[in-house]
């Protein structure tokens, strides 16, 4: 135990006990006095009334010492113990003393429990100022950047001193932690970008040359392979996307987004796909509702979502958007009419090229990712479930938060 814990628990403890045995010695005193001048006025006025019973009553008196029980003898004649007690006159000062003391042991015990609970605030105030800066992102001394993966705690030998070794340990490891999980990404990134540039060239080639070849001499086995350059294209277009997003190069503006245009430019450019497989897009204009994000890419992910509610949906079916927005965040709906996602596909939808139990022929499992990527970097969440009616599913939903700032 620490000399500052002695002083402050064990001393108000030694303070309390040593004014209890005085109060004690006190009242016993008091007590004592008050029961000999009773006594000895009693027998007094006895004497001078008697004086022959002179002998008699010092014998009485002898006995008298060696059994006071608590006997109740005059209680018979109508005395209580208040007509023997002494007056207010006789133990006033006694009474004020002891009760000055006791207030002085408490306002000392008061007063050091308060010291000791200031000083345990300031230390707890202290560890959780030092966890709060590191939450803030803070590093070294002031909120000075240094080598150092940490701000330093003030160096006091205390019973908070290990919890400040234990957490400043915990912070160092988890800053190593993230710098070299940023680097490992940073890393991926970079070697994913430079796989979509290597790709990039021999297809752009391969697809020019399979042109030339269909223009001048037409085969029926051409097709399929230009469908799956044109599916490598895609995937080429997606990882550098991907890698752009993961790296960080890819700055989004922060200027104020309209819904309702966003949406509508996602279906326009969609358009194609749409009329080719008799769907409709019906988005309604629920007034100004806007966001702080990119446009661009924000209409780049609810194209991703609006494709794959295309995929899914049946011919002549209907894809249906809308959104909303309260104090916390802008709310998008984007639900499709087809069967809905399997049950063991929901918790992988947004994983890199995971392709689902119903996904179309020409998926590339990317586009969902990305969808979330951009949309977590505006500060929103994107998740998927399914739309039930009747008890059964009558298809799958995304859903869009955009937080404020």
């Amino acid at each position: 135990m620490k000399k500052n814990q002695v002083f402050f628990y064990v001393v108000p403890a030694l303070f309390c006990l040593a004014g209890m045995l005085l109060l004690i010695f006190i009242w016993q005193n008091v007590c004592q006095r008050a029961a000999f001048t009773q006594m000895s006025a009693f027998c007094r006025t006895l004497l001078e009334e008697n004086p022959e019973f002179k002998t008699e009553v010092l014998s009485a008196l002898q006995h008298y010492e060696g059994s006071m029980t608590g006997d109740s003898f005059l209680a018979r004649y109508g005395y209580g113990a208040a007509a023997f007690a002494p007056k207010m006159k006789e133990i006033r000062y006694p009474l004020l003393l002891s009760a000055g003391l006791t207030a002085a042991v408490s306002a000392a015990v008061f007063f050091l429990n308060r010291k000791e609970k200031q000083r345990i605030r300031r230390k707890i105030s202290g560890v959780t100022g030092y966890l709060e800066q590191i939450n803030m992102g803070a590093r070294g001394i002031n909120g000075s950047v240094s080598k150092g993966t940490g701000i330093l705690l003030p160096e006091e030998e205390d019973e908070f001193s290990h919890l400040r070794d234990e957490i400043y340990k915990t912070v160092t490891h988890l800053y190593a932690t993230r710098d070299d999980a940023l680097r490992a990404k940073k890393e991926f990134a970079e070697n994913l970008a430079n796989i979509a540039h290597q790709l990039k060239t021999p297809l752009t080639a391969a697809l020019l040359s399979l042109q030339l070849m269909e223009e001048k001499t037409p085969n029926p086995y051409a097709e399929p392979v230009r469908k799956q350059m044109e599916r490598l294209n895609r995937l080429e277009e997606a990882l550098l996307s991907l890698s752009r997003i993961d790296s960080g190069s890819i700055l989004l503006e922060r200027v104020p987004v309209d819904v309702y245009t966003v949406l509508n430019l996602a279906a326009e450019n969609l358009a194609g796909l749409l009329e080719e497989a008799r769907i409709q897009v019906e988005i309604p204009d629920r007034g100004r509702v806007a966001f702080l994000g990119d446009m661009e890419w924000t209409m780049e992910a609810l194209m991703n979502l609006m494709k794959n509610c295309l995929e899914h949906s049946p011919a002549g079916g209907r894809i249906f958007c809308d959104y909303s927005e309260n104090p916390l965040y802008v709310q998008i709906l984007i639900r499709d009419e087809g069967e809905g996602f399997e049950k063991e596909d929901l918790p992988h939808l947004f994983e890199r090229f995971f392709r689902g139990k119903n996904a179309s022929e020409g998926s590339l499992g990317i586009g969902l990712s990305l969808a979330r990527a951009v949309v977590e970097r505006q500060n929103g969440t994107l998740t998927a479930r399914n739309v039930t009616k009747n008890g059964k599913t009558a298809g799958a939903c995304f859903e869009i938060h955009i937080y404020g700032n």
